[in-house]
């Protein structure tokens, strides 16, 4: 694989925030942002540093009322690494004069380079250029490169590394009403060898952590630890036109870390034991090498660019090394505090992904999930509900992490916040366990952690619907969708919405599915859940009515967001986009006119829609048959038509979304919202959100438009399904994928024609059934196949 890179050129500072989440560097263990590490935090900068489930709880004062929140804590600093002339002050961007500079984020090697030109005076000028890694072999190790020229001039250079364990959670500006001290208990020292450490606290979660950190330079280096911020220092010789360097080398751990005593103790023996740069670049260019075999993807042109960018930070987030740990799917990426670092539903759009390459790491965000089923039904007791409600926003141990209040920064009032109303959440998980096990042949997962996660999930929904007699119809009512938006009817007092479809007929589904796996079990493990559970036939019964008597609304031929929601006003669409340019968040906006968006026929993002993403056509239209909706294929043209036109694209997924579902009915208009998903962060489309950490869900979805929405692949009753949709824009694309044993299947799409490898293995043949036919490709052989229509 040839270098591939992504690069900025000129040092400006309204666009650092953005470089920063976008040249993050990561493992799948710990993160951190592209910040210079001769820059402390600030309006422009902000290093952060994270690790994967590294959370604490604090209490603030907002609007006159105690506010509790958890957060993915901002670790101690381990970048600061600043420089001067003697006399002089420490060079940086807001100090000195910035002659050239430029970062280059090397993909295929995961690496972060960086090449800064001084000017010190007198037609002087220093040139700084820096590597960087986050080392994908040794998750717990990250190294800095440094090497200093001197131009026009021969002198000394002061140099000083440091730790810094005065870090706080302030790069947010929304939060800053927050507390963001989340460490604590900072002690700092030295050892014999030179190497300097940092522990700490978490303030309420009692995580400790441990951080230590060597400098190698030609010179002497003395150290000082008298405070917080541990630093060593040495004072370089420059002689005019020779490259001086000095590296650094950190290790953290922390309390949450497996095999080990003491998180201090492991930090201060592994970076003691770790080879020099060299041998550390090479040994995390081979692991980054291994990963981009694994995920291998061929698309030409600037799109395929942005997609290799997009897998780049999916890999960085969740890698193999996740496998081991207890995390979820944090929305954001490990590249900034937005949204507090919480798992949402997001990994709905991320591990249809990973199952056709990291299945293990598919299965253990499953098991974070899992390891959290009883607080879920925990949760749905206290509502007065029967088995599992997961949380909207989740985090360290599964309990509702949604914020009560929300700042509209547009009008600066801290507003209610009905999110957590979003119960659809569950059915994306049962979804995200049938998928994974489809892929994958877990049948042990599926029959085990699988089965009781979908077994609660669906005792929910069989619990919370409602029979109307009037309908005839069961309802799910005081729910909200995934359009964030509408959260209750106009001049309601209590929040949620009536027979939101998208909840209906995911929860339909998960009745569905659930009692067919619950049939296929084998008798054993069957007597097993229900001897645990209290199952009784009763109950299978009742699912089974439910599942095909969920209420879905319809109004003036289309399918309804929600029951009433065709009595809503249309919004002056054209009238605000003059006013305001970008609408995206719509919803801000009316509200600091003193006006809501539960008014209007006006969404956020995808809601009914999502269903065409999820499901098939076949499988969608399977899904209304049995719950006795009249929905042929004009009537979902024109329910996609109507929602194209009411919505202002507030997410990031909401693009993927529409993108998706128009590329599978063959309309022109499908490449423009995929060019939108793809430039949701590269372009930070969402005004300044990107610099407070990426969109995973966003970039995840994008590399699966092209494995399965492009495709129209699924994976179930044992086969690989494929019937590929013609996209002008992409003619050409192909890419890997790990099915059932099988690594590396690879698959090629070209103008009609799709070609399929199985390498050599000991495993089954693969049935691949196109529309048309089904072929069986056994280990070792290829097909090429011409596509109809």
């Amino acid at each position: 694989m040839t270098d591939e890179v992504w690069e900025y050129e000129g040092y400006a500072p309204e666009d650092e925030r953005l470089r920063e989440s976008l040249c993050a560097l990561g493992n799948g263990y710990f993160a951190t942002r592209g910040a210079l590490p001769e820059c402390a935090a600030d309006e422009v900068h902000y290093p952060g540093t994270y690790v994967a489930g590294c959370y604490n709880r604090l209490t603030s004062e907002v609007a006159g009322r105690g506010v509790e929140n958890e957060d993915m804590v901002n670790l101690p600093n381990w970048l600061p690494l600043r420089f001067r002339l003697p006399g002089g002050p420490w060079l940086s961007p807001e100090t000195a004069i910035v002659l050239d500079h430029r970062q280059t984020l090397h993909l295929t090697s995961g690496m972060l380079e960086r090449r800064t030109r001084y000017g010190v005076g007198e037609g002087r000028a220093l040139v700084v250029r820096q590597e960087r890694l986050v080392h994908m072999g040794d998750p717990h190790v990250a190294a800095l490169r440094t090497e200093f020229t001197a131009e026009g001039f021969d002198g000394r250079l002061e140099v000083e590394a440091a730790l810094d364990g005065t870090v706080t959670n302030a790069g947010v500006p929304r939060y800053r009403d927050l507390d963001g001290h989340h460490l604590t208990h900072v002690h700092t020292g030295a050892d014999d060898l030179g190497t300097v450490w940092l522990r700490c606290r978490t303030r309420t979660s009692d995580i400790r952590v441990g951080m230590a950190a060597r400098l190698s330079a030609d010179t002497p280096v003395t150290v000082r630890h008298d405070g917080p911020r541990p630093a060593q220092h040495t004072v370089l010789r420059l002689t005019d036109g020779r490259p001086v360097t000095v590296d650094k080398t950190i290790a953290l751990h922390t309390s949450r870390d497996p095999a080990i005593s003491d998180p201090l103790y492991a930090a201060v023996d592994r970076v003691g034991r770790v080879p020099g740069f060299d041998t550390l670049l090479d040994d995390h260019i081979t692991a980054w090498d291994q990963l981009w075999r694994r995920a291998d993807l061929d698309v030409p042109g600037e799109s395929g660019r942005i997609l290799r960018l997009h897998l780049f930070h999916v890999l960085q987030t969740l890698s193999p090394h996740t496998a081991d740990l207890d995390v979820g799917v944090p929305a954001r990426g490990l590249h900034g505090e937005a949204y507090r670092g919480h798992v949402f539903w997001d990994e709905l759009f991320v591990l249809p992904y990973l199952n056709l390459h990291f299945p293990e790491v598919s299965r253990a965000l499953l098991r974070y999930r899992h390891r959290r089923l009883e607080q879920a039904c925990t949760a749905a007791r206290e509502a007065g509900r029967r088995g599992a409600m997961y949380p909207w926003q989740s985090g360290s141990d599964g309990r509702e992490e949604t914020q009560r209040l929300h700042l509209n920064p547009n009008s600066g009032r801290w507003l209610p916040d009905h999110s957590r109303l979003q119960h659809h959440v569950g059915s994306a998980i049962a979804y995200n366990v049938w998928q994974y096990c489809q892929a994958s042949g877990d049948a042990e997962f599926l029959q085990t952690k699988g089965a009781e996660m979908l077994l609660q999930i669906a005792r929910f929904w069989g619990d919370a619907a409602v029979y109307d007699e009037g309908l005839g119809r069961h309802r799910i009512k005081g729910v909200v969708g995934p359009d964030e938006y509408h959260d209750a009817y106009p001049g309601a007092e209590l929040p949620g919405l009536d027979d939101n479809t998208y909840t209906n007929v995911t929860a339909a589904w998960v009745l569905a599915r659930t009692l067919e796996v619950l049939r296929d079990l084998p008798e054993s493990r069957r007597r097993e859940l229900v001897e645990r559970t209290g199952l009784d036939g009763g109950e299978l019964e009742q699912w089974e009515d439910v599942s095909r008597t969920l209420h879905v609304p319809l109004h003036a031929g289309v399918i309804s967001q929600f029951e009433g929601y065709g009595d809503l006003d249309e919004l002056d669409w054209d009238g605000y986009r003059r006013r305001y340019g970008d609408i995206r968040r719509l919803d801000r906006i009316l509200e600091a006119e003193g006006d809501t968006v539960n008014r209007y026929q006006a969404s956020k993002q995808a809601d009914v829609l999502m269903l065409g993403y999820l499901f098939s056509p076949a499988e969608l239209a399977g899904l209304f048959h049995r719950l006795g909706v009249a929905v042929d294929d004009e009537t979902w043209s024109r329910t996609v038509d109507h929602y194209l036109t009411r919505t202002s694209h507030g997410s990031t997924l909401s693009g993927l979304v529409h993108g998706w579902v128009l590329a599978r009915a063959r309309r022109a208009e499908a490449w423009k919202f995929c060019q939108e998903a793809l430039q949701g962060d590269v372009a930070d489309l969402q005004g300044g959100t990107t610099g407070e950490g990426i969109h995973l869900g966003a970039m995840a979805g994008t590399l699966d438009f092209v494995q399965r929405g492009l495709t129209g692949l699924e994976t179930r009753s044992g086969a690989l399904w494929l019937d590929p949709v013609p996209l002008p824009e992409l003619s050409s694309y192909g890419f890997v994928l790990r099915y059932q044993g099988h690594w590396d299947v690879r698959l090629r799409l070209s103008r009609g024609r799709l070609e399929i490898a199985v390498p050599e293995s000991e495993a089954s043949p693969i049935e691949v059934r196109l529309p048309d036919r089904s072929v069986v490709l056994r280990p070792g052989e290829s097909g090429r196949l011409l596509l109809v229509g």
